[in-house]
């Protein structure tokens, strides 16, 4: 039995642009915090997608996900936002990811990223400079 990856974690404050009339954040902006949070946690590794995209001519659509809303967050609210890699294959990459409150879980998803080329769309291999630098943070 292999260990579970750790989970990357990135501190969010809810505002008052992130909520409807009734003070709960809409549910739009919940794909919003997960994608920071996977921004942020392939930048805490030395990868920026501005620089895939300009020197590898690599970009990273969200292929698939399914989500669930278990909790409602509130204006005011510290929150996180979680990346955990579930699979890292040729040309996607899987995470299950969350929202949480302390330790109420708010919202879960799991979501696939494929690497395709910038320009035509189609399916290309993950960078192998990228490839490194997560399998780097695998082992840490």
């Amino acid at each position: 039995m292999t260990a579970e990856l750790p989970s990357f974690v990135l501190p969010i404050r809810v505002y008052y642009e992130d909520t409807d009339a009734a003070g709960v954040v809409y549910y739009a902006n919940y794909l919003k915090y997960i994608e920071r949070a996977r921004s942020e946690w392939l930048r805490s590794m030395g990868v920026e997608l501005g620089e895939l995209a300009q020197n590898e001519g690599v970009v990273f659509p969200v292929r698939s996900l399914q989500a669930s809303y278990e909790k409602p967050a509130r204006l005011g609210d510290e929150i996180a936002a979680t990346a955990r890699l579930v699979a890292l294959r040729r040309a996607s990459i899987e995470l299950a990811q969350t929202v949480v409150r302390d330790d109420d879980q708010l919202f879960s998803c799991r979501v696939q990223v494929a690497c395709v080329d910038s320009v035509t769309f189609r399916p290309k291999p993950i960078p192998a400079s990228m490839l490194d630098q997560v399998q780097q943070w695998k082992t840490q």
